[in-house]
């Protein structure tokens, strides 16, 4: 495998993973979880997904052609008039994500090198990737926590869950880890 296929397959999988790590949490909310803020500053989950949407849909668009950022984007808006409802949310989650997925697979040995411009600054692929990889992670990792403690003792784990790594490792490598 060429270094510009096992990149864009990683980068790929490293993206379904977090998508997924939203799904998973949007799963366990109902449409006022979407809302709950801790304070009167903070944004809630569906703000957050407004943003992620924003931008996934400015940098994914056209992203070998065009700068990453829009004239037809306005972050700030981003931040304003949440989604009403938790499956107009998940409408508009999964449509930014396709975006970023579809620009992926346009991804092959002659265009590899194309430089993208996000913002008017130059980056390559590689480099434009792991920007908004970090990004999304970061994101998704409030998006995550804020479903933690919206549903406190009822929050389904994620992962491995707290005093589950024994039973984890047994099951995995048949053996004790520790």
């Amino acid at each position: 495998m060429d270094f510009w296929q096992n990149f864009v397959a990683s980068a790929n999988f490293e993206f379904h993973r977090y998508k997924t790590l939203g799904d998973k949490t949007f799963d366990q909310l109902g449409d006022a979880d979407i809302h709950w803020t801790n304070g009167t500053t903070d944004n809630s989950i569906a703000i957050i997904v407004k943003h992620m949407v924003g931008n996934l849909l400015s940098r994914w668009t056209h992203f070998l052609t065009e700068d990453g950022e829009k004239p037809w984007r306005n972050r700030e808006t981003e931040f304003e008039d949440p989604y009403p409802t938790k499956k107009e949310m998940q409408l508009a989650w999964d449509k930014g994500w396709q975006c970023l997925f579809d620009a992926l697979e346009s991804i092959d040995a002659t265009n590899f090198d194309t430089k993208i411009n996000i913002r008017g600054q130059e980056h390559t692929i590689v480099e434009a990737v792991n920007r908004q990889l970090a990004h999304y992670a970061s994101h998704v990792g409030q998006i995550v926590l804020l479903g933690k403690m919206i549903k406190g003792p009822d929050w389904k784990s994620l992962s491995i869950p707290k005093g589950g790594s024994e039973a984890f490792n047994q099951k995995l490598f048949g053996k004790s880890q520790t």
